[in-house]
């Protein structure tokens, strides 16, 4: 029964969220890899800086904080106003009357599933923001595939690669934990439900800030 639950939950973020995810992350690599080339106005400057600085910048910045901040909205409210609509309407009060515990069966699948799931969305969204930088600046003309290419293979750290998966884990504790929490808590009636989805949105963006700068803190 849980495990079923689990799955359902993974399979409701995917569908969910791909599509936004894919669309967001290509135009963010397209628009950084013009931007990036607009401010590089000197000659000295090797054209694979362009792919390395758009490839540093998925990955530390914009891939994992960014997405996240959208996964709020689309993940972390619905999260909120189902479990709040189920508190409303006693249905968590019905769980508890056959015995099955309420905050394992509802709560515990959404975090996991968050957890599992929203680095996975963070590992594509960076490969097609990479993607999509490589396609504008081929199209634009500003820098030829094939040293975009040799760009992204230039300087390539691993410590980057586990930045960007440690925020990911980070933001998708936070979605999965405060939206339940917020929706859980709801007492009253529909405006009740509304209020407590615009919050859970509110506070995990924030939140979702406060630790970007703790972890870009501590780690860089």
């Amino acid at each position: 029964m849980y495990w079923k639950e689990f799955m359902h939950q993974c399979m409701e973020i995917v569908n969910g969220a791909l599509f936004i995810v894919v669309i967001i992350s290509f135009f963010l690599g397209a628009v950084m890899t013009i931007q990036t080339a607009y401010q590089l106005v000197s000659p000295l400057i090797p054209l694979t800086t362009i792919s390395m600085i758009v490839r540093n910048t998925l990955m530390l910045e914009l891939s994992p904080t960014v997405i996240c901040i959208v996964l709020a909205g689309v993940i972390g409210s619905k999260m909120a106003s189902e479990l709040g609509n189920m508190s409303v309407s006693e249905q968590i009060d019905a769980l508890e009357i056959m015995g099955v515990n309420p905050r394992n069966y509802l709560v515990l699948p959404k975090l996991l599933a968050c957890l599992l799931v929203i680095p996975m969305l963070i590992v594509i969204s960076c490969v097609v923001g990479i993607w999509g930088g490589r396609v504008a600046g081929d199209l634009m003309g500003i820098i030829p595939g094939n040293i975009y290419d040799l760009g992204l293979r230039s300087s390539l750290d691993g410590f980057d690669v586990g930045f960007m998966v440690l925020k990911a884990f980070s933001f998708a504790f936070l979605i999965g934990s405060l939206a339940t929490f917020f929706g859980y808590r709801v007492k009253g009636g529909s405006f009740e439900i509304g209020r407590a989805s615009t919050t859970s949105v509110v506070v995990v963006c924030i939140m979702i800030l406060v630790f970007d700068y703790i972890i870009s803190a501590m780690l860089l």
